[in-house]
């Protein structure tokens, strides 16, 4: 007889999802983790009164109304809209490229004008087939708003020049010719009152949860304690890099406590010159509506990703997708390990991908949900 029927390991949304439905229906579950917290990149920790998102902005949004009542379940959200707003040199202009970015940029008020704008600069391209990111950009968009919101942000997200990117990184740019400052589309959005670190301890509450611990450090002994594996990291790392290593993008994140009640007036500011290091500046308490006597700022850098740091995105490349199809192969066919989230599935999940993935992963698994 094994301890546990699960071993979950990882304590992000995915794990504390299928930890939460397993234990409803008499499961036994531990969740081990090897951060010194639980929530995975949705953490939040609370300093000066204020909801620090440690591991980046994450703004909820999605359409598929069984995830927002679920996760609604757990919290209450506030109404937060996702404005954010790019700082080129000394202008500033409104993102997602809309009739604001246009007016500002151009001087044209109306969607015929902004258009006609557009393709007047597409006619001096002599772009035809796109062979990289920069020429997919500029078809798309034309060359001002490339060259002053685009081009510098991407590099340094990316860490290469963006003659260097395939086309497709850029396929789906968002282009809208109204004055609509919300950056998703998606029918629901906002921020959990208290944080999302309040939503993980609702779904753990009652399941035993060891932090600080590697599962690959005492691999042997943890696969002999459970019936089963739901397994939440790099499922390169877990078949002991056997086909080779899939490549990530990783993020540094410098925070400072500022003696200010207000520093930029919104969550949200991009950086788009190549020369300023970090992408953007976010301003935590914006994302709840605080008015808190002082404010807190976290400067987001992107960073080469080597082994023993932090992944945050994946690079979805063909080199890197062939290797990653290798590794399905072999998860496939296991029998008592499930793998979820970003990292086990090498894609760029959203937080409302990654509920919608553990809910069908728990209805195939527990059989009811």
């Amino acid at each position: 007889m094994k301890k546990y029927d699960y071993l979950i390991v990882g304590s992000g949304l995915f794990g504390s999802i299928f930890a939460y439905e397993a234990n409803k229906i008499g499961k036994k579950c531990l969740v081990i983790d090897k951060r010194n917290h639980i929530g995975g990149n949705i953490y939040c920790n609370e300093i000066e009164g204020i909801n620090v998102h440690e591991y980046g902005a994450h703004i909820f949004h999605t359409s598929n109304k069984e995830v927002w009542n679920y996760i609604n379940n757990f919290a209450e959200f506030n109404r937060y809209t996702n404005s954010p707003v790019a700082i080129y040199k000394d202008e500033l202009y409104n993102l997602p490229f809309n009739m604001n970015t246009f007016n500002k940029l151009w001087g044209v008020k109306t969607p015929a004008e902004a258009k006609a704008k557009i393709e007047e600069q597409l006619a001096e391209t002599n772009i035809t087939k796109p062979k990289n990111l920069e020429e997919q950009a500029i078809k798309l968009i034309g060359k001002d708003i490339y060259e002053k919101l685009i081009k510098g942000y991407t590099e340094k997200q990316w860490g290469t020049r963006a003659t260097e990117l395939p086309s497709f990184i850029i396929n789906r740019l968002p282009v809208r010719f109204t004055y609509d400052n919300n950056y998703f589309n998606d029918t629901y959005q906002g921020i959990p009152i208290g944080g999302y670190t309040k939503i993980i301890e609702k779904m753990l509450e009652g399941i035993e949860v060891r932090l600080e611990t590697d599962f690959f450090k005492n691999r042997k002994e943890f696969e002999e304690i459970a019936d089963k594996i739901v397994f939440t990291g790099m499922i390169d790392e877990f078949y002991n890099y056997e086909f080779g290593t899939l490549e990530y993008r990783s993020l540094r994140f410098e925070h400072e406590i500022l003696n200010e009640e207000n520093h930029q007036g919104n969550a949200v500011v991009n950086y788009t010159e190549y020369e300023i290091p970090y992408t953007r500046i976010i301003e935590h308490k914006h994302f709840e509506y605080g008015n808190q006597p002082k404010t807190i700022i976290t400067r987001e850098y992107p960073a080469t990703w080597k082994k023993g740091d932090e992944p945050y995105y994946p690079i979805n490349n063909e080199r890197n997708n062939t290797m990653y199809g290798k590794y399905k192969e072999l998860a496939d066919k296991e029998s008592n390990i499930i793998f979820g989230g970003r990292l086990a599935q090498y894609k760029y999940y959203d937080m409302h991908h990654v509920i919608e993935q553990a809910l069908n992963t728990v209805k195939k698994e527990l059989k009811e949900v």
